[in-house]
C-alpha cells in the first residue's frame, strides 16, 4: 500500500468465535434491527442507527455514554463479499453524518494513513463462525486509547444478540 509504516504497524485486531451459522453472525452484523442492540462499549446505549448497506453506502450511528454524552460515527461502505468480507471506513460524524475531527470531542485516535476497517466471517465447518475485525489504528495505540476494550466488550454485547438469534 502507500504507507510503508502500516506494513510495520501491527493494527489493532480481534477475533471471536460465536456458536452460530455464519448467516447469523453476518445479519447480526449488518442489520439495524441487531446492530441498535450491541453497538457501543459496556454501558453505551445506541439511540440512532441508520445503515445503506451497500458498496459506495454509508451508516450513520449515535451512542450514548453512561454519562449521557452522545456520539455520531459514519461508516462508509467500500468493498461487500456477501458473508465473508466487509472493507468499510469508520469515522467520527456530527449528526448529520459529516466527518468530523475526533479531537473535537476529546478524543485520541491514531489511524493510520490509507487504512480501512475489515471484518472477517469463516465459517468454521461445525456451526460456528469466526468473527475477524481488524481497525484502521496500531494495536499499541488502539490499547493505550481504550478503543481495544471498548470492541471486546462490544463484540461481547453482539455475542448475546447472536446467541438469541441462534
Amino acid at each position: 500500500m502507500g504507507n510503508s509504516m502500516a506494513n510495520e504497524t501491527e493494527r489493532m485486531t480481534i477475533t471471536r468465535v460465536f456458536d452460530a451459522p455464519r448467516e447469523l453472525v453476518w445479519k447480526a452484523w449488518t442489520d439495524p434491527k441487531y446492530v441498535v442492540q450491541w453497538w457501543g462499549p459496556k454501558g453505551f446505549t445506541t439511540t440512532a442507527c441508520k445503515i445503506d448497506f451497500r458498496v459506495g453506502g454509508k451508516a450513520l450511528f449515535c451512542t450514548k455514554s453512561p454519562e449521557g454524552q452522545e456520539f455520531w460515527n459514519g461508516i462508509e461502505y467500500l468493498e461487500i463479499v456477501p458473508y465473508e468480507k466487509i472493507v468499510s471506513l469508520m469515522y467520527f460524524a456530527d449528526v448529520d453524518g459529516n466527518k468530523i475531527d475526533p479531537a473535537q470531542l476529546g478524543i485520541e485516535h491514531e489511524a493510520i494513513e490509507g487504512a480501512y476497517d475489515m471484518t472477517l466471517f469463516e465459517d468454521l465447518g461445525d456451526g460456528t463462525t469466526k468473527l475477524t475485525f481488524i481497525g484502521n489504528e496500531p494495536m499499541k495505540d488502539a490499547a493505550e486509547s481504550g478503543q481495544l476494550e471498548g470492541w471486546m466488550e462490544t463484540l461481547d454485547k453482539l455475542a448475546d444478540v447472536v446467541a438469541e438469534l441462534v
